[in-house]
């Protein structure tokens, strides 16, 4: 039985990945590609959406026992 390969883009670059073990960065190409991710996501600069006008880490307090 053949299998058929999944290819994706790199969503940092863009170049082809081919998913599967040859690929263990994937769905990025590269550990750099994966970093540079991982940096704008802790940056805030990629978020998802909510439908309310206030996120949950907006509740906090600094009464609140579960931040401390």
């Amino acid at each position: 039985m053949e299998t058929e390969e999944i290819e994706v883009n790199c969503p940092t670059c863009g170049k082809v990945v081919i998913w599967g073990e040859q690929s263990p960065y994937r769905p990025f190409c590269c550990k750099r590609c994966q970093l540079i991710d991982l940096g704008e996501w802790a940056d805030e600069e990629k978020r998802i959406p909510s439908h309310g006008e206030q996120s949950d880490s907006d509740e906090w307090t600094e009464e609140d026992p579960l931040k401390h």
